[in-house]
């Protein structure tokens, strides 16, 4: 596995952090890696954005979307 270091983490991050791993039963590392691992796993905006542009033709209306993107969110 590999390491990462934050540096100049302001003094207030680092306490809501430590304390919402504290609320989860995890050490601040254990909860970061979880953090980090939802957020790589989300696509980001721009991703997203080239999927839908790779879909050509038919028509989607916006309820039908919003469930797509959530779906996608979920993954």
């Amino acid at each position: 596995m590999t390491n990462i270091l934050v540096r100049g983490v302001p003094e207030d991050v680092h306490a809501t952090l430590q304390r919402r791993a504290e609320q989860h039963g995890q050490s601040l590392q254990q909860y970061l890696v979880t953090q980090l691992q939802r957020l790589a796993e989300r696509p980001s905006l721009d991703e997203t954005l080239r999927r839908i542009q790779s879909h050509s033709g038919g028509h989607v209306g916006l309820e039908q979307a919003v469930a797509d993107l959530g779906e996608d969110r979920r993954r």
